[in-house]
């Protein structure tokens, strides 16, 4: 196809939305929500997983957590066991966290479980507040900072001590604006005092789970009933060790400090922070699946009107098609001329998708701690899609159009 085919394709498209403004503006609209669809949920996702990555980093890129089963390959079962199926893997226990602690490859452990708990303080009550029950240290896993009172102490964790940390926006939520420090709160009925404001650095987490306390994970187990069969341990690799040699150096200690042959699986699990980041590309797959499929309907739609205008075009320059024709025009020309147009009506309505799409992923971005971004290779779908549309639902009226008979077109009124 010649560049001058091209450029009078184009020009005639344009002419065809100048004059039916309406009709071409109804026709684009399928395409454009269909790719500003696909536009925002790239930028959205692309934006959380580069914020769980930083948060992983900024963690510890080599640091894992040891549990009594993975996290992240919990499975439903149907049957007569009425148990987990991984109700015979024994509890992670605090001796085991401490042998751990010993090993060469490792530079700390941090024993910990996580729960929930009603929140009171005089006739304020939230109920289900996140609890990180954790030991000294926890700020190994955790980005942010104390920014009043202090942190917990190792005495706090050997004695038990009802005391918290509470998150700025937690205080508030419950106090308004006096200081919280020094204050006396209850946990499910329980007095524990507040010792720190703590201030989680701005990233994804800390806008999902902005009401968050702390506490020594000691205290959880004997005054809130926490279920230390859950316990776990965070686990920091030595500086001068790789992860892998730290992950199998644990794995031989709980194999043999728990009597496990070599033919017997693992009775507890090793979880690198990858693992994480996996389960929740695997989410993310499943939501593109359906991103795609309400993406696709707006294109049908979008691809409907592009047939249906097209066609009316056709119609309506029946008369203009025997004319070239009758002046040597070929059957090929005139196809590509009217697949050329239908294409440059879905590659619009494409740019104003995308541009749609990037300006809500740059108010997220502006807005949340979410730094959404639009991937290159969204881009490249979007057109790729945009195209592909023109091209399938334009071919139908551009067959039609290369086919007329010039004398039946000439007669055409």
């Amino acid at each position: 196809m010649r560049i001058e085919n091209i450029q009078e394709g184009a020009r005639l498209a344009l002419e065809q939305l100048r004059a039916n403004k309406f009709r071409s503006g109804l026709t684009i609209l399928g395409i454009v929500v269909g790719v500003a669809t696909v536009m925002m949920m790239s930028a959205l996702i692309t934006g959380i997983r580069s914020s769980i990555l930083s948060e992983f980093d900024a963690a510890g890129p080599k640091n894992f957590f040891v549990a009594r089963f993975n996290l992240n390959d919990v499975r439903i079962v149907n049957g007569d066991n009425a148990g987990p199926p991984w109700g015979d893997n024994p509890p992670v226990t605090v001796a085991e966290a401490r042998a751990i602690g010993r090993l060469p490859g490792v530079r700390r452990t941090i024993v910990g479980l996580d729960l929930s708990g009603e929140f009171t303080y005089g006739r304020q009550r939230l109920a289900s507040v996140s609890i990180a029950a954790r030991e000294e240290g926890w700020g190994a896993f955790t980005r942010g900072t104390i920014a009043a009172g202090h942190d917990m102490l190792a005495n706090d964790v050997r004695s038990a001590a009802r005391v918290v940390l509470v998150t700025r926006h937690l205080a508030e939520s419950l106090m308004g604006p006096i200081d919280p420090v020094g204050r006396t709160i209850r946990i499910n009925g329980v007095p524990f005092e507040i010792i720190g404001v703590f201030e989680m650095s701005e990233n994804i987490f800390a806008a999902v789970q902005r009401n968050l306390a702390i506490m020594p994970y000691t205290s959880a187990v004997k005054h809130l009933n926490a279920w230390d069969e859950m316990l776990g341990v965070f686990t920091v690799t030595a500086p001068d060790v790789s992860q892998d040699v730290a992950m199998d150096q644990v794995v031989t200690l709980l194999r043999t400090v728990r009597s496990l042959g070599p033919g017997d699986d693992n009775n507890f699990a090793v979880i690198r922070q990858e693992q994480m980041v996996q389960t929740f590309n695997r989410f993310t797959a499943a939501f593109f699946v359906v991103m795609i499929a309400l993406s696709s309907v707006a294109l049908m739609v979008g691809g409907v009107g592009v047939i249906a205008i097209m066609m009316i075009a056709v119609s309506e320059r029946t008369r203009e098609i025997g004319i070239r024709k009758a002046i040597g025009a070929t059957r090929r020309e005139i196809l590509w001329q009217f697949l050329f147009e239908a294409v440059t009506l879905t590659v619009i309505g494409s740019v104003i998708g995308m541009a749609l799409g990037s300006g809500v992923a740059y108010g997220i971005a502006s807005a949340t701690p979410v730094p959404a971004s639009v991937p290159f290779a969204a881009v490249v779908a979007a057109l790729s899609m945009a195209g592909i549309a023109g091209i399938v639902f334009g071919l139908w009226p551009a067959w039609k159009a290369s086919r007329l008979d010039p004398v039946e077109a000439l007669r055409y009124e």
